[in-house]
């Protein structure tokens, strides 16, 4: 006979999103039941924005020991150890691990029962042999890879995130499907610690940004070794007995790629699948779960956040959106998502990052509008550090406010950051062009783009007009 508890919230999933609400409602005093089938902290520690960025790190470490010379510092090939960048990534997910753990978690006040949960009715879940009953529930099941059907993928292994970190030998030729974030990351990862790589798109490499500032990063990657094909078509694969052959037609020729391993970094899909959605009356397809403004399902006593939720599967999102569900069950306020202001980056190298309306998003709303670029060879930060391929884009409205920001260039990701807050209160170009950048810093392309918007007007003949006329009296 199963257990029944009573619980303020019941959380369904230990990833970013869920153990932000388990901790902060239950130190804020609620009775918390949180339930995870899997492991602690989900996706982003173990298989996602963790270890890729330590993967990404090692990476890094390789390529600087290649490109020393550049100052003046004899340059070697480095010799990668496989099962040592594996102990490094490893390390690192340890290191973090105790945050997101059942006992510190346990310590904070919350019921935390390891089961697999579905719904029996529109307030009760079945986990193991507890049943739970809520006044509220929160579902954070996050995401997992999307594979397609493509011919002879059953005959090879492959990895998806959740394997690749695992490998702990050398990696000849990997052959990437899907030139999104997460395959170009590692992608670009895996050469620079010695594989060959090769990327085979079906559309457009990272299609959600803009392609003035995608083609800095391509460009680069290719520079370091990489092989592209976009518009990929009828990919099949045929095993060997060392690896594989790729075949897919590119611009009406067949392309054959001979490879040892394949990444498999097509998107991802909602954990929607035996949850029993509808015992709760729950709306949902395959691409998540149907949520208002408030993030609450078609059952108002259910909320869902993060990856399951959409549109933006982020772990920073699933936090904020963490936040608004707290304030909707423990204060009772309304409290509504706003994704105006919505920053996504890709750790390539260079970064490309990205906040607010693009080019063509603010045409396509009929705005009127000034595009601003500034490159950053201007910057004498990345002349010191010999890094200059990048650009930062700028979208506003005719009267200044900002509209969008995108940054493609080395940290973007931490050069964007004012941009989110300048979007997110609406503010217009002059509160960032009167700012005092210390120098000397990447992040003064921020200032010198702001000022940009001034430039036409300050140094007009009308403005030398009225120096000359001031000048008079002085």
């Amino acid at each position: 006979m199963s257990q029944c508890i009573q619980a303020d919230i019941c959380v369904i999933g230990a990833g970013s999103g869920g153990l932000s609400v388990a901790a902060g409602a239950s130190q804020m005093g609620a009775d918390v039941v949180l339930i995870e089938k899997g492991e602690m902290g989900g996706d982003c520690l173990n298989t996602g924005c963790v270890p890729s960025k330590a993967l990404l790190a090692a990476a890094e470490k390789a390529q600087a020991l290649r490109e020393a010379d550049l100052f003046g510092i004899q340059s070697v090939q480095p010799t990668v150890d496989w099962a040592g960048v594996h102990k490094h990534v490893h390390d690192v997910i340890a290191t973090i691990e105790p945050n997101d753990s059942q006992a510190r978690f346990e310590s904070l006040g919350v019921n935390v029962i390891r089961a697999e949960a579905r719904f029996i009715d529109e307030k009760t879940i079945q986990a193991g042999e507890m049943q739970i009953r809520a006044k509220y529930f929160v579902l954070a099941t996050g995401s997992s890879p999307f594979v397609p059907p493509i011919e002879g993928l059953n005959q090879v292994s492959y990895f998806t995130n959740e394997n690749i970190f695992s490998n702990k030998d050398a990696v000849d030729h990997l052959l990437v499907i899907g030139g999104g974030p997460i395959g170009m990351e590692l992608a670009q990862a895996h050469r620079r610690l010695g594989a060959k790589v090769t990327v085979l798109e079906m559309t457009r490499l990272l299609v959600k940004d803009d392609p003035d500032l995608t083609s800095i990063v391509i460009e680069k990657l290719r520079n370091e070794g990489l092989t592209f094909y976009e518009g990929g078509r009828n990919l099949r694969l045929q095993k060997q007995e060392d690896g594989f052959l790729a075949y897919c037609d590119v611009d009406g020729k067949e392309v054959c790629v001979e490879g040892s391993h394949v990444l498999v970094a097509t998107g991802r899909r909602a954990n929607v699948n035996g949850l029993n959605l509808e015992a709760a009356g729950i709306t949902y397809s395959p691409h998540g779960v149907s949520v208002d403004s408030r993030l609450r399902t078609s059952n108002h006593r259910v909320f869902a956040i993060g990856d399951v939720a959409g549109p933006y599967q982020f772990t920073h999102m699933a936090a904020y959106q963490a936040g608004i569900v707290i304030r909707n069950m423990l204060f009772k306020l309304p409290a509504k998502v706003n994704y105006s202001a919505v920053p996504w980056v890709t750790y390539t190298d260079p970064e490309l990052a990205h906040v607010g309306m693009t080019e063509a998003d603010a045409k396509e709303a009929g705005k009127e509008i000034r595009v601003l670029k500034w490159g950053f060879e201007e910057n004498d930060r990345a002349q010191a550090e010999k890094r200059t391929e990048g650009l930062i884009k700028v979208v506003t409205e005719k009267n200044g406010r900002i509209l969008g920001a995108s940054i493609a260039g080395l940290h973007a990701g931490e050069i964007i950051q004012p941009w989110v807050l300048a979007i997110n209160q609406k503010m217009k170009i002059g509160a960032m062009a009167g700012i005092i950048a210390p120098y000397p810093t990447l992040a003064e392309v921020n200032k010198r783009i702001a000022g940009s918007f001034y430039t036409d007007k300050l140094f007009s003949s009308a403005t030398r007009k009225l120096v000359r006329f001031l000048m008079r009296f002085s």
